[in-house]
C-alpha cells in the first residue's frame, strides 16, 4: 500500500527538459550528417555504478509487493530459490555486467528450449567477498528430464546440452556450459560446484511480503552489504552492473484511488502510525567519540566543547539498532500480506473522520 502526491511543476519541468534535449539530439545530428557521411558514433559511457542504490532498493521492494503471482502459483510446481555463481578465475567470464547479463538471457532461453515453458520468476544479482557476481532465481522447479517434450513432439529431435538430466544436474551442466571458462580445470570445478538449489528457503517464499523482505534483508542487516558493492573491475564507466534485479512472466495488480488532500493526510498519519505499531528496527553503525561529536576548530565553542574542539579522541564505531521510519512525510509505501483488507480498513477510517457530521 502507498501514498504518493503528484507533483505537477516537477513533471512539467522534467519534460521540458526531454524536449530541450531531444531537440539537442537532433541539432548535433544534423550538423554531423551536414559535416560527414554516415550515422554518429554511440557516445561514451561516462556512468561509474559503485553499489546498489537505495532508489533502486526501494523500487524493488515496492515492485514485489505489487506483482500478482499467481501465474507462478497455478503452474503447481515447487519453487526453490537456485544461485548461479561464476568460478574462480571469474573476470575471465564475466569482465562486464553486460557479459553476465548476456548468460542470464542465454540461460533463460535454454530453461524454455529444455523444459517447454518460459521461466516465470525472479532474479536478483549480488556478490561475493571475492568480487565474483552471482545470480539469485526464484521461480519453478520443472519436473521429468529436460528435453523430454522436444523430444516427443519433434520429428528431427536434436539433443542439447543437458538433455536427460533432472533439474539439478541440468542446472549445473548447462550454466557452465553457458560460462564456458577458457581453463578446463577452472570449467570442470564449475560443473561441480557453479549452482545451488536451496528448496527450504525457496518455500519460505509464499507471501510477497516475505519475498520481498528476502531480497533486501542486506540493506536491514549491515553484515551482508558487501554483497551489493560493485568489483573494483566493474568500477569503470561503461562496465557496471546494470540493473540488479528483475522479474519474467509477472504483471504487477494495483488500484489506485485519487484523495481530496485532508484524506491523503489522515491516510498518512495513519500508516505511519501502523508502521510504527510493527516495530520494525535496522542495524546501523554509529560513531562514538569521547565526549561527543567532536567540534570544527573554526568554530567559537564554550568551555564544554573546548575539549573536543582542541583534542578529539579516537573515534570509535559500534553497531545499534534504531527504528525505521515510514512515510515520515506522509508519502511512501508499506508492504503487508493482505492489502485489500488493509485498504478497506483505512477506507472505514477516514470516511468516519473526514465525513460530513452526524445530524441531530
Amino acid at each position: 500500500m502507498s501514498i504518493a502526491w503528484p507533483d505537477v511543476a516537477r513533471r512539467e519541468r522534467t519534460a521540458e527538459r526531454q524536449q530541450a534535449a531531444a531537440r539537442e539530439a537532433a541539432s548535433a545530428l544534423g550538423r554531423y550528417w551536414a559535416e560527414y557521411v554516415g550515422d554518429p558514433a554511440d557516445p561514451e559511457p561516462t556512468r561509474t555504478v559503485t553499489e546498489w542504490s537505495r532508489k533502486s532498493r526501494s523500487r524493488m521492494t515496492r515492485r514485489l509487493a505489487e506483482l500478482d503471482y499467481t501465474p507462478l502459483l497455478r503452474m503447481g510446481l515447487r519453487l526453490p530459490m537456485s544461485t548461479l555463481t561464476y568460478p574462480g578465475e571469474w573476470e575471465a567470464v564475466a569482465p562486464t555486467g553486460k557479459a553476465v547479463k548476456r548468460h542470464l538471457d542465454q540461460w533463460r532461453k535454454r530453461f524454455e528450449r529444455a523444459w517447454g515453458f518460459a521461466f516465470v520468476g525472479i532474479w536478483k544479482l549480488e556478490f561475493q567477498r571475492r568480487g565474483a557476481p552471482h545470480i539469485h532465481l526464484w521461480g519453478p522447479e520443472p519436473e521429468g528430464t529436460a528435453g523430454e517434450l522436444r523430444r516427443l513432439t519433434q520429428r528431427r529431435y536434436r539433443p542439447a546440452v543437458g538433455d536427460g538430466l533432472a533439474y539439478r544436474e541440468w542446472l549445473s551442466v548447462v550454466w557452465a556450459d553457458i560460462v564456458d571458462h577458457p581453463d578446463p580445470e577452472q570449467k570442470r570445478r564449475h560443473i561441480l560446484a557453479g549452482t545451488a538449489v536451496d528448496f527450504r528457503e525457496g518455500e519460505r517464499m509464499r507471501d510477497p511480503r516475505r519475498l520481498a523482505v528476502y531480497f533486501t534483508k542486506h540493506g536491514s542487516f549491515s553484515a551482508k552489504e558487501y554483497q551489493h558493492r560493485v568489483p573494483e573491475a566493474w568500477s569503470k564507466p561503461g562496465a557496471g552492473p546494470g540493473r540488479f534485479w528483475g522479474y519474467w512472466g509477472l504483471d504487477p495488480a494495483t488500484a489506485g484511488v485519487e484523495l481530496d488532500p485532508a484524506a491523503a493526510v489522515w491516510a498518512g498519519r495513519i500508516l505511519r502510525r501502523y508502521a510504527r505499531a510493527q516495530q520494525v528496527t535496522q542495524q546501523r553503525t554509529v560513531r562514538r567519540v569521547r565526549g561527543g561529536v567532536p567540534v570544527p576548530t573554526d568554530r567559537v565553542v564554550g568551555l564544554a566543547g573546548a575539549q573536543l574542539a582542541t583534542a578529539p579522541e579516537r573515534v570509535r564505531y559500534r553497531k545499534v539498532r534504531r527504528r525505521v521510519t515510514r512515510l515520515a512525510n506522509g508519502r511512501g509505501f508499506l508492504c503487508v500480506n493482505d492489502g485489500p483488507s488493509l485498504a478497506a480498513e483505512l477506507a472505514r477510517a477516514i470516511d468516519r473522520l473526514t465525513g460530513p457530521p452526524p445530524a441531530n
